[in-house]
């Protein structure tokens, strides 16, 4: 079992780094803090990207009941 939990882990963390460098940029980062970007706003999202958004939320939730399986399953095994 925990090996079927570790490769669920390997691949969804693969996964998610790809969904996550997928995204576009909203910002610029560390500088809006202070103040040296332009906010943009959010409601120009395409259907697009709300569905990425969505499918890297999902992979997320399913990346992080990994770590807690794996975390249980680990801690029961020792």
């Amino acid at each position: 079992m925990v090996l079927v939990f570790s490769l669920l882990l390997l691949l969804t963390s693969g996964v998610l780094i790809g969904l996550v460098l997928l995204h576009k940029g909203r910002g610029g980062g560390l500088s809006d803090m202070f103040g040296g970007g332009v906010s943009t706003g959010l409601g120009g999202s395409s259907v697009a990207e709300r569905n990425l958004d969505r499918i890297t939320v999902g992979i997320g939730v399913v990346w992080l009941l990994c770590i807690f399986a794996l975390g249980l399953l680990l801690k029961a095994g020792a």
